[in-house]
Formats: structure tokens, sequence, C-alpha cells
């Protein structure tokens, strides 16, 4: 009767061992996600550096220690950068051990992004066109082949710096889904752009919720 209540007590303790183990080997294999959350402050990430250290903070606490992460967004103007050139060479992983692709080439080619695939860093699906609510729409900045866009009309709200009713932002579709059948709607980095500004209610206005890609550097 003795041993018997020993196991039953020790039980739990190995549930809970199992699963930091299973939570630490899904976080050492991740290498991409999407976020969970942004900051909160619709497309004002804190710039670069502020989108960089919310990818870090979220990976960290998901269990994927020891890398350096980037979030996927480019910025215009003086010393313009490009989301592709960011994320280093790949091939990066989602939080099942699911490729996403191999290289940059692949992955702004024919990649194996879609709504089944872009988790987030807690490995759950992202909420996406016919979801309620829908979270699709993930700020990038960018264009179709992961560059800037030339300085002039905002893409970028204000290089990740605006969450008011100025300026605008690119969105992709994680999901691939949009109104139609169009390259723009199916694209997970260039579909369109922000409506009303680039506060938190502007982006859910289209279908968004402030999320973004976040990369292993490697």
């Amino acid at each position: 009767m003795r041993n018997i209540r020993a196991l039953a007590l020790l039980a739990p303790v190995a549930v809970l061992a199992l699963g930091a183990a299973f939570a630490h080997a899904q976080g050492a294999k991740m290498s991409f996600f999407v976020t969970s959350a942004g900051p909160g402050k619709g497309a004002d990430l804190g710039g670069l550096d502020g989108a960089d250290k919310h990818c870090q903070t979220l990976a960290e606490a998901a269990g994927a220690t020891g890398q350096t992460w980037r979030a996927y967004l480019s910025t215009q103007g003086d010393g313009a950068v490009n989301a592709r050139d960011r994320i280093g060479s790949g091939s990066w992983a989602n939080a099942k051990g699911e490729t996403i692709a191999k290289d940059v080439a692949e992955l702004h080619g024919t990649n194996n992004l879609n709504k089944n695939t872009a988790l987030n860093e807690k490995g759950e699906l992202v909420n996406g066109r016919g979801d309620k609510p829908n979270m699709h729409d993930i700020l990038t900045g960018t264009q179709p082949d992961g560059t800037a866009f030339a300085a002039g009309e905002d893409r970028t709200c204000g290089n990740w710096t605006l969450g008011g009713a100025e300026g605008a932002v690119i969105v992709g579709h994680h999901d691939r889904m949009g109104l139609d059948d169009s390259a723009p709607a199916k694209s997970w980095n260039s579909s369109h752009a922000s409506r009303g500004g680039c506060s938190q209610d502007a982006l859910k206005g289209t279908g968004g919720n402030g999320l973004f890609y976040c990369f292993a550097e490697k």
C-alpha cells in the first residue's frame, strides 16, 4: 500500500517533467513563428530593435533559447533595410519541426508557409480568414521579393514607430487567403496596405492584430 501511495505521488511529477522536456524539445528546433501577440501599440513596434526584442522575448519564453531572433520587417528611406536580408540564410522550421523554407530563395518562391504551418511560438494556429476574429494580416512593410519599398508613400508606419491615425503599412496573409484568387490576396508577405492608420484598431479593421513574423538568424 505504501508503494502504491508513493507511485501516486510521483506520477504528477513525472508528467510535469515530460511536459517540460517536450516544451524544451519543441523550442530547441523552432526557428520560425508568427507572434502570438504584438506589443499592443498597433504598428508602433519601437522600430526594428523593438520588434527584434519582442521576437527574442517570445521565443525564449517558449523555450527557444540560444538563438538570435529577427523580425521579418523592411524599412524605408535613408538606410532602408530589406526584410529578406535580416533573417540569415535558412533553413527554418515551425514549433512542430515542419520546414517552412530551406533558404531565402525558397521562402520568396514556393515555400511551405500557410495557415497550418505558420504557427505562433507556442505551436498554436493563428486565426485566419473565416475565423473570429480574423488575424491573418501580418505586418511586413515589404514587397513580394522581401525588399523595401522606395521612400515616399508610407508602407512601414514610419519605420515601425507610428501607432495612431497617421501612416500605413503593408501586410501579408499568413493563411494565403483573401477576397479573390489574385497573387496579392494569396501573398504571405505583401498583400495590401492598412486602412485608417497604424493603430491597433486600424489593423484589426482589415483583419489583423499587430502580429509579425519572427525568424531565427541562421
